[in-house]
């Protein structure tokens, strides 16, 4: 391996049974089948080739989904979101990215390692013509069990057998702990654990990385901490041709592009620290409906690319056409 909180509240009913794995049920009852299994998404940024590929979608309760919202709120928004009064589908939107002689892909996914319903990553790199052999660069934005947990797979070996990985400093220290079940709250003890069964079998090939370090040359690490503490987002350099100069792939600093651009003062239950995420989330999206950036978001509606507009106080999402 080499080196170039305040927790919220975590005793939660809707937390608990999230961790427990039931905010899954009637998932295939809410949507089609394989509807987020999307054909793949393609599209070029500067020198950077983008293929955005689903990892299928999870299931969260509105309680995580929307703490802030009075009960009059709630209902309308998460039918917005695809979902019922009680919980809603959020996708898994996974950039495969070439450039020069790399091939790098965002986040790993779930794996066998979270709800049903996600996981699909690798069946559609190979439904894509993508050969998880020829990936050399694996970054991870945090360590959270729907980004990280597709690290190995269901026969223990590695996912992408070749890559190098990239994880912030932060988000290894604090995942790795080994006293986490003295310093973490209960019912982040699942997460650490598999946070550790993840890292730990890419130590040997992993390398920790801090906020403006660069991964290939035009793709910088920002700090977008909050969530977790080691949270990054990428920032891409170059145009798309439309009038967009610079990407950000968000990760989790923006986990809906419906909740957080129109009510940015709203807090999102699983952010580790919830008031560094809240102003780490709307400066971020300020800074790109300031400077025009592209913007490519993990559990945004497929593909989850658009752009910031400011609305009044709030910020509106436009989908890329």
């Amino acid at each position: 391996m080499t080196s170039s909180r305040t927790p919220t509240d975590a005793s939660g009913p809707d937390r608990r049974e999230f961790l427990a794995g039931s905010s899954a049920i009637a998932a295939s009852a809410l949507l089609p089948k394989g509807v987020y299994a999307a054909d793949v998404h393609r599209l070029q940024h500067g020198s950077f080739d983008i293929s955005v590929v689903s990892d299928g979608f999870i299931m969260l309760p509105v309680g995580i989904v929307l703490p802030d919202a009075t009960a009059e709120e709630r209902p309308d928004i998460m039918r917005r979101l695809g979902g019922t009064p009680e919980r809603a589908p959020f996708h898994t939107n996974i950039p495969v990215i070439r450039t020069g002689g790399d091939v790098i892909v965002v986040d790993d996914g779930s794996g066998n390692h979270f709800q049903e319903s996600a996981g699909k990553l690798r069946a559609n790199l190979l439904a894509a013509g993508i050969d998880p052999g020829e990936v050399t660069k694996v970054v991870l934005t945090h360590a959270h069990p729907d980004h990280a947990g597709g690290t190995l797979g269901a026969d223990g070996k590695l996912t992408f057998p070749n890559a190098q990985y990239f994880v912030s400093e932060a988000e290894w220290e604090f995942w790795t702990d080994p006293n986490f079940e003295k310093t973490m709250p209960q019912a982040l003890h699942g997460f650490a654990k598999g946070a550790q069964r993840d890292l730990f079998a890419v130590q040997d090939r992993l390398t920790l990385v801090k906020p403006g370090d660069e991964i290939v040359s035009g793709m910088q690490v920002i700090d977008t901490r909050g969530h977790t503490p080691g949270h990054i987002s990428l920032q891409l350099a170059g145009g798309d041709g439309a009038g967009h100069e610079g990407m950000v792939i968000t990760g989790d600093a923006v986990t809906s592009n419906v909740v957080f651009f129109e009510h940015p003062d709203w807090h999102f239950g699983f952010d580790t620290d919830a008031e560094l995420a809240l102003k780490n989330r709307k400066a971020l999206i300020d800074r790109a409906a300031s400077e025009r950036l592209a913007l490519l978001g993990y559990h945004w509606a497929y593909p989850g690319i658009g752009r910031a507009e400011r609305n009044g106080s709030a910020y509106r999402f436009v989908a890329a056409s």
